[in-house]
């Protein structure tokens, strides 16, 4: 269907509400959810809600259990129907679908267990047709599903329906994209673990509910996002179907609405108020867009890209670009922590206090160097003192292979000392893994373990970039040892621990990462942690001078008119970061590449990132360097 709702939005299908936080867009939908289910409450007749599952919908869950305990919302009357659930996986399997909904609402609310349906994951091959066919017959038998819940994948798909999936499909046996099976990699310990098929709703399915809410959150989401609420209905992005649906409404984060055109574009869809912020947005797009640089772009240049109005206010193209290139040209700086004795007026980082104290936050061991490492060795070559935090103990990315392999070694070397180690430990992990198999959860020994070989990664990564291991601290934040992915919850045991750490440094600049990934991913909840920790820290004499730099995270970087410093790295120096990538050998798994989608390795696509950044500048006619990172300075 056509959606038209205001200028600004006209080249949108669906209707997207954007909103200011994920818990703002959950709040909306919990109040569509309490109100159907109190009024057939009231009619003592059933609710039926199809549920989806992943950490997009788990803050609505947690609301609607809010409601439960202490409103009296009731679910004894309510029906769900989950869209999928991985094929070969058992209900009670940890990483099951069935489990998931237990954990995160079934058990905590008074919806009875006759009233839960979630696809059978262990029916016999011959026999899933019939289960599927089971399943449609259940929902026509309920009414049909009232409120569908959805998130979306990078592929664009709605459940698992992948691309290929047609208008017309029904609930069905589904083989898993291969970038689907990466992105829950972590969950299963491993993509060799992800199961590779999975029985699914299919998009006639969720096309036959009477109202649909989908949900998404953080830039990770934004530009599938914008290929579905934007683009032509396709089988190669699923979710475009959705465009058929009578009422459906896209409630999404300001993150995941980011490359929307209202948002990214807005001069292309209607008259904006330019201000200094907008027209760098606008004028490095265009260069970009035009393939010239800065200097070298005309007035026909603006008039024919929907920007004449920029012209009439600021007067000529000449005048405009002069501006943006000095704009640019001092985001650049080969003094991160700020150069002493120098005009410090057009540099990013200021030139007093020096040597600063600088605090490089790492969500996980990697995330430093893979982010950060050129600017980190800068920082200490240049005399400043810096800490580097690992907030967690990135225990739960280890594969298993890598524990058997350390306990073999600590066996060995055990033996070779006549018996005179305590191999104890070493033969209570190993009895622990043969025990839990390849989907158990891990114990507690299992989980330092795995953390002790991050760390010993980490420290060895730190060395190649110049910081004696004594200037690193490791957090292992609460939130994170007592959790799992996508049912992590933040408490202030963790906020804590951040004081605790910002308080002994003092630092006069802090490097963190998190803004605006989704809600419950590790660099979200550590980013949120240091927010609250600051907050707590506002009297401290040493905020009044501390500069927060946001780097992007691993396989990403920001735009060109978000940057605000820009660190070139010689070859020598970019190379240094590459073998302090290498260290991290329990991280060396394939990532898909920005730029084709294809895998590469960790140090490969870091490559891809920072040489993009700085053939970004040398198009916009700046200086050519080999790579670039980058930092946007955090608003106080």
């Amino acid at each position: 269907m056509t959606h038209i709702a205001s200028e600004l939005t006209q080249l949108e299908r669906i209707p997207t509400q954007i909103y200011n936080s994920a818990d703002d867009a959950c709040q909306t939908v919990a109040d569509a959810i309490t109100d159907l289910i109190n009024e057939r409450n009231a009619a003592n007749k059933p609710t039926v809600l199809g549920l989806a599952t992943g950490s997009t919908p788990v803050r609505l869950y947690r609301e609607l259990i809010r409601r439960h305990k202490e409103e009296g919302l009731s679910f004894a009357n309510v029906i769900t129907f989950n869209l999928d659930e991985y094929y070969g996986l058992a209900g009670d399997h940890p990483e099951s679908y069935r489990k998931f909904m237990q954990d995160q609402l079934f058990d905590h609310v008074d919806l009875k267990p006759e009233n839960t349906y979630v696809p059978d994951g262990m029916v016999d091959s011959d026999a899933v047709f019939q289960s599927c066919k089971a399943y449609e017959d259940a929902i026509a038998a309920a009414g049909g599903i009232d409120i569908q819940l959805l998130g979306i994948g990078r592929t664009g798909h709605i459940g698992f329906n992948e691309p290929g999936s047609g208008p017309e499909t029904l609930t069905r046996l589904v083989t898993l994209d291969s970038l689907t099976r990466r992105d829950a990699a972590r969950d299963f310990l491993g993509e060799a673990n992800v199961p590779r098929h999975a029985i699914t709703m299919g998009v006639g399915t969720i096309l036959a509910v009477h109202k649909i809410f989908l949900l998404g959150w953080g830039e990770g989401k934004a530009s599938i996002m914008a290929k579905t609420v934007e683009g032509k209905q396709t089988d190669t992005i699923p979710a475009t179907f959705l465009q058929q649906h009578p009422d459906c409404t896209f409630c999404i984060d300001q993150s995941a609405a980011s490359h929307l055109t209202r948002e990214r574009h807005p001069w292309l869809v209607g008259r904006i108020k330019w201000t200094e912020a907008t027209t760098r947005k606008a004028v490095l797009w265009l260069a970009q867009k035009t393939g010239k640089a800065l200097l070298k772009l005309v007035d026909e240049d603006y008039t024919e890209n929907g920007m004449s109005d920029l012209l009439i206010e600021q007067g000529s193209a000449y005048q405009i670009n002069i501006n943006l290139f000095n704009v640019t040209q001092h985001t650049i700086t080969g003094w991160p922590g700020g150069k002493p004795n120098a005009d410090d007026s057009n540099r990013p980082e200021r030139a007093t206090p020096f040597p600063k104290r600088s605090l490089i936050l790492s969500p996980e061991p990697l995330d430093d160097v893979y982010c950060l490492g050129g600017t980190i060795n800068r920082l200490k070559q240049h005399g400043n003192d810096v800490t580097i935090a690992y907030q967690t103990s990135g225990n739960l990315a280890v594969p298993d292979s890598e524990v058997q392999a350390s306990i073999e070694l600590m066996i060995e070397l055990g033996q070779d000392r006549a018996g005179k180690a305590d191999l104890t430990y070493a033969k209570t992990v190993k009895t622990q893994l043969k025990e839990k198999g390849t989907f158990g959860a891990d114990t507690a020994e299992i989980r330092h373990l795995k953390g002790l070989i991050r760390r010993s990664e980490a420290r060895s990564s730190a060395r190649t970039l110049g910081i004696e291991t004594a200037k690193l601290e490791f957090l292992d934040l609460p939130f994170y040892e007592d959790g799992r992915y996508r049912r992590f919850v933040a408490t202030e045991a963790d906020v804590t621990k951040m004081c605790e750490l910002l308080e002994s440094v003092k630092p006069h600049q802090i490097f963190a990462t998190g803004y605006g990934h989704d809600p419950l991913s590790v660099p979200a909840l550590s980013f949120e942690v240091l927010r609250a920790a600051l907050q707590k820290c506002t009297g401290s004499e040493w905020m009044k001078d501390c500069n927060i730099w946001l780097y992007k995270g691993p396989a990403d970087e920001w735009e060109a008119n978000e940057i605000d410093m820009a660190v070139p790295l010689s070859p020598d120096e970019f190379e240094n970061k590459i073998q302090g990538i290498y260290q991290h050998q329990t991280q060396r798994s394939q990532t898909p590449s920005r730029a084709t989608n294809k895998s590469s390795n960790t140090w490969d696509l870091a490559r891809e990132i920072n040489r993009g950044t700085a053939e970004i500048y040398d198009s916009l006619g700046l200086a050519e360097y080999e790579a670039i990172e980058c930092f946007k300075r955090l608003s106080k």
